[in-house]
């Protein structure tokens, strides 16, 4: 019998000492804490971390500073920024299938390290070009009688845009495979990283454009550039040697389903496309005849010259990626998401000029956007803690119905004391005989203020790159700084966007785990690419829809589309909630 034993039997306390051999595994286990910190800093999560958080903050510095750059370029216009805007949306939108389909398509190691370097590249080379017309903007002016200043307004924008879409192949490429692939495919290793990531792009949003915007403000356009210049040149070599790093370091990254060539995937395609047509009712035909009919139809292919056969494939690839985009079981959670881009509803340059229009300050504005990336780290913590107790389909319920909840405030502040919405506007004239009522409404839509610096330049965006360029002609004629009659109104739509992130980023985190786990690796690339495309087209339907509807009193008629929208959204997620449980049950 144990001491422990003959103690508790007689009533006694049981004094425990430590033996020799104890005592040594605690000190042992003391000393290796260092160890195992010195572990973790070198193993791939933090480098992951490290070089993402190094991309990131890059991302936000460009697309902020590209922004006032063009404004700077075009004499405070807002021309070229909604150029701008309307390429980069509408190249991820044609292109979003093909990326996906190459980072399917080619090694991990190859996909990472060429979207990196042509993203540091790109935006390397756009800033040298702009250092040089800010300084030699007038000289350059004076050449081929003004047309060289558009070559560079034009090779600006194209450098931009290659850069977007590199960085959309490396957040691909990065965020939705390589993660999956650190984490063995484990589901809570990989939510943690998921949240993780997101509360380091939460914090890059924020802090990354105050500082480009500093060094722009205290020193010139021209350092900014500069400034922008040496911290990608500088990142490009720290991402590329931790990315190495974690390849080497995580053999599954080199294991990758096999990859046929370009003919034989378009023929792989049509005999899919055939097969299907035909449904049950075909016949098979013998080995010799299919091989005849395959040598047929290569032979056909290979005869074509080059730039069809390319232009022949690069469309079957589009089609046949928004196919499989269609046919996941998580198409609806997709789609879901990308609802909820049509919106007016955040911390973008709409909702800035509208918060300018109302009597709120600068200050009281970056206040307020720090207390929404606060709320936005509060969703990342949400979704770790609900999806361990709730799991990850009754994550995005939850999620969603809190989104929508608070949402209602926003609601709210269209018809509050102090809104300035006023539905006449969209009807100036009715018949004949309001003409005069007509004639005051339009002067009042045609009443224009001076201009003031920094009004209509993008504020800390909130979710991708085209909320740093949408700054269109939205709030160009309308004074900042205008007190209201009442701030109900203004309060209760910032406290609505502010408490709806909590939702929104844990909502988020949830669709884009669902995606990462129930995507085969064969189609993971081209499934998300598609994702992509989805989101900037829903965008671009939030950039029409402001153009539509110009004006300070048609901003609550765009905040009842917008929860509209997201109320859509969150319905088809419900609906593959329903479906995924019901599948559940079935299964079991």
């Amino acid at each position: 019998m144990s001491q422990r034993a003959k103690a508790s039997q007689c009533g006694g306390v049981v004094v425990e000492f430590e033996s020799d051999d104890i005592r040594d595994a605690r000190a042992k286990k003391a000393k290796s804490i260092p160890g195992s910190a010195l572990i973790y800093l070198r193993g791939p999560k933090f480098l992951i971390y490290v070089s993402g958080a190094l991309s990131m903050w890059g991302d936000r510095m460009w697309h902020f500073a590209i922004s006032v750059f063009l404004i700077e370029l075009y004499g405070r216009n807002l021309l070229l920024t909604a150029v701008f805007g309307l390429v980069v949306a509408g190249s991820v939108l044609l292109l979003g299938a093909l990326i996906g389909d190459w980072v399917d398509r080619n090694p991990r190691n190859k996909v990472a390290h060429a979207s990196l370097f042509i993203q540091n590249i790109s935006v390397t080379v756009c800033s040298i070009v702009l250092m040089l017309v800010f300084l030699y903007k007038q000289r350059i002016e004076q050449i081929w009688d003004g047309w060289l200043t558009v070559v560079c307004y034009t090779v600006v924008i194209i450098l931009a845009d290659v850069a977007n879409l590199a960085s959309t192949a490396l957040t691909i490429a990065i965020q939705r495979d390589w993660i999956v692939v650190i984490t063995g495919y484990n589901r809570g290793h990989l939510a943690g990283m998921n949240a993780t990531m997101r509360r380091i792009d939460q914090v890059t949003n924020i802090l990354a454009p105050l500082a480009v915007g500093q060094v722009m403000t205290l020193a010139s356009n021209v350092v900014g550039c500069g400034f922008i210049l040496g911290w990608n040149l500088v990142s490009l070599i720290v991402e590329f040697f931790f990315l190495s790093r974690v390849y080497r370091i995580v053999p599954a990254l080199s294991i990758k389903p096999p990859v046929a060539e370009e003919e034989q995937v378009y023929l792989q395609r049509i005999e899919r496309r055939r097969s299907q047509g035909e449904g049950n009712v075909a016949q098979p035909q013998p080995l010799a005849e299919g091989n005849c009919n395959t040598s047929l139809n290569l032979k056909e292919i290979t005869n074509l010259p080059l730039c069809f056969r390319r232009f022949r494939w690069l469309v079957s690839t589009c089609k046949d990626g928004w196919s499989a985009y269609y046919h996941q079981d998580v198409f609806l959670a997709g789609m879901g998401l990308a609802f909820l881009y049509t919106t007016v509803l955040g911390f973008d340059c709409i909702t800035t000029g509208y918060a300018y229009t109302q009597g709120i300050s600068g200050s009281l504005l970056s206040l307020l956007m720090g207390v929404s990336a606060i709320t936005g780290l509060m969703g990342t913590v949400m979704f770790t803690r609900l999806r361990k107790t709730y799991g990850l389909v009754n994550t995005g319920i939850i999620s969603s119905c809190l989104h929508l909840g608070c949402l209602l405030l926003c609601v709210c502040s269209v018809f509050a004391p102090g809104s300035p919405m006023d539905l006449s506007l969209l009807m100036p004239f009715i018949n004949n005989s309001s003409a005069e009522l007509g004639g005051i409404a339009s002067q009042k839509q045609k009443h224009t203020y001076p201009l003031r610096g920094g009004s209509n330049q993008p504020l800390l965006p909130d979710r991708t790159s085209i909320h740093w360029t949408n700054n269109t002609v939205l709030f160009d004629n309308v004074p900042s700084g205008t007190a209201p009659e009442s701030y109900i109104s203004i309060i209760l739509l910032f406290l609505g966007v502010i408490t709806a992130r909590i939702g929104l980023w844990s909502f988020d985190l949830t669709v884009t785990q669902l995606l990462q786990e129930n995507i085969c690796e064969s189609e993971r690339g081209v499934v998300n690419g598609v994702q992509s495309s989805m989101n900037y087209l829903m965008d671009l339907l939030h950039f029409i829809m402001v153009i539509s509807a110009p004006q300070p009193q048609h901003f609550g008629i765009l905040v009842i589309i917008s929860v509209l929208f997201i109320t859509t959204g969150h319905t088809m997620y419900f609906l593959y909630a329903h479906k995924a449980k019901r599948k559940r049950r079935l299964n079991t």
